[in-house]
């Protein structure tokens, strides 16, 4: 069992940053591909980024070159630097793991979800 928590959101204008935390409970975090996803007002949660147990990332074509993810093992956290951000950021922001090999993106693959944290980009 794996339980994650997320912390880092807020409000902050286009063109700003924030950096969100996903610290994750249990002895091997680092077999587990971690996700990032967001959830705006009445769409469905998109796949934001991956990063294996290996560090191998991922990303949608939408926050390439703006976000980045990265891990600590040693502290079981993975974090999400999001740079340029812009309104259409706009969402609730879940951290997720899963023993993942392929389709790094689909949310169907990961077992285990954080509650979200709200980041809200002002234009």
């Amino acid at each position: 069992q794996v339980q994650l928590v997320e912390s880092g959101g807020g409000l902050v204008q286009a063109g700003g940053s924030l950096r969100l935390s996903c610290a994750a409970s249990g002895r091997t975090f680092s077999r587990y591909t971690m996700g990032w996803f967001r959830q705006a007002p009445g769409k469905e949660r998109d796949f934001v980024a991956a990063i294996t147990g290996g560090g191998n990332t991922y990303y949608a074509d939408s926050v390439k070159g703006r976000f980045t993810i990265s891990r600590d093992n040693a502290k079981n956290t993975v974090y999400l630097q999001m740079n340029s951000l812009e309104p259409e950021d706009t969402a609730v922001y879940y951290c997720a793991a899963g023993l993942i090999y392929i389709n790094y993106g689909s949310l169907r693959k990961y077992d285990y979800w954080g509650q979200g944290t709200q980041v809200t980009v002002s234009s």
